[in-house]
């Protein structure tokens, strides 16, 4: 039988379809050149996280502030769309892990705003391993498949959203069951998602921090040599940060935001339209120029968007940090993880995004 697991949340949020675990730290220059070398995949390890640095926790409230009512808009933006576009029925099954604060709060804004009483997973998802199929058979034993919704916070290059198309249709072939390959995402760099709120690169505040605003949760593991054949991926439960957690927090924080939003006299949601075909082309052209000009060798090493850049600089071996402009607000804590670490960082007015980091290749 298993138990839910719910983090620091509480199973009015989610159920965690991963398996609580305990896994060796392994540091970032040595995961790096593990991860380079071929030698293992990134899934494999884990470097342990800290508590976040005294001076650091202050940009997460001020990014908080500057932009929680414009989270808000969003939310309920694509809590609209996820009702037009499921009328027979809705279980969300975000992408731990960051996806899974976004699922909690469309949870809740679903019930209070749309009427619409709703289950809540978050699963594993991971590049070139593909989602976790034991965690969809569970899902499946409740829910009909026309009513998954995944959700995750944004889209970088769209490479979730990719491998989300096929993992599923790997999924149809071994179980013959048909899911939609739909990603709802509130920020949508580069026109790869179903669904979402707005195509800007903006500061989502939760992509901030780790764990702490995360319901504790590490991100997602998986080892084939030492996973069991019917046992959901990995993860580690940082119980020792219970006191400095955030997550109900931020929740909370930002339900209040939804209301006073949905409150408003002339409160009206955007359409949340854009035009997916020339975001992709915006992607596919800001690659080309930054694999010349730093002659990369492969896309994997460019993180583009405010949300891919941070968990650069806050888990990987980063070699610069392009900025489009140096004095804005939303990168604020991306210039102090960059001044800590002594990351360069170079200016370019007419990037499209207003951060990209890119990983440092090692030459192995």
């Amino acid at each position: 039988m298993i138990t839910p697991f719910t983090g620091s949340y509480t199973l009015d949020d989610v159920q965690f379809l991963l398996k609580p675990m305990v896994l060796q730290d392994t540091p970032i220059h040595i995961k790096e050149a593990l991860i380079q070398s071929g030698a293992k995949h990134y899934s494999q390890m884990l470097t342990h996280e800290s508590l976040p640095p005294e001076h650091y926790l202050p940009l997460f409230y001020q990014a908080l502030d500057l932009n929680q009512q414009r989270m808000a808009e969003h939310v309920l933006i694509l809590a609209q769309r996820i009702m037009e576009t499921r009328p027979h029925g809705i279980t969300l099954v975000s992408l731990a892990r960051a996806g899974t604060p976004i699922g909690v709060l469309l949870k809740h804004v679903l019930s209070r705003y749309f009427n619409s009483e709703v289950s809540h997973y978050s699963i594993s998802i991971l590049r070139d391993v593909g989602i976790d199929q034991n965690a969809l058979r569970y899902i499946l034993q409740s829910h009909a498949p026309e009513s998954l919704v995944f959700v995750d916070g944004w889209t970088g290059k769209g490479v979730i959203a990719r491998q989300l198309a096929t993992s599923l249709q790997g999924f149809a072939e071994t179980d013959g069951v048909m899911i939609p390959a739909e990603l709802y995402v509130l920020a949508d760099l580069s026109g790869s998602a179903a669904m979402a709120a707005t195509s800007e690169d903006y500061l989502v505040p939760s992509c901030i921090l780790n764990a702490t605003v995360s319901g504790l949760v590490s991100r997602s593991i998986y080892d084939p040599e030492t996973a069991g054949a019917n046992d959901f991926h990995g993860c580690m439960y940082y119980c020792e940060f219970e006191p400095q957690d955030l997550s109900r927090y931020f929740i909370d924080t930002l339900l209040t935001a939804v209301e006073l939003v949905h409150q408003k006299p002339k409160y009206k949601l955007a359409s949340g339209d854009y035009d997916r075909l020339h975001l992709q082309a915006i992607s596919q052209g800001l690659l080309h120029w930054i694999s010349e000009r730093y002659g990369i060798s492969q896309y994997n090493y460019v993180k583009p968007g405010i949300g891919e850049a941070t968990r650069v600089l806050l888990r990987r071996e980063a070699r610069v940090l392009l900025l489009k402009d140096l004095e804005c607000e939303s990168t604020r804590h991306l210039r102090y993880l960059a001044e800590a670490r002594a990351i360069p960082v170079d200016v370019f007015p007419d990037l499209p995004y207003l951060a990209v980091a890119l990983i440092k290749e090692l030459h192995l």
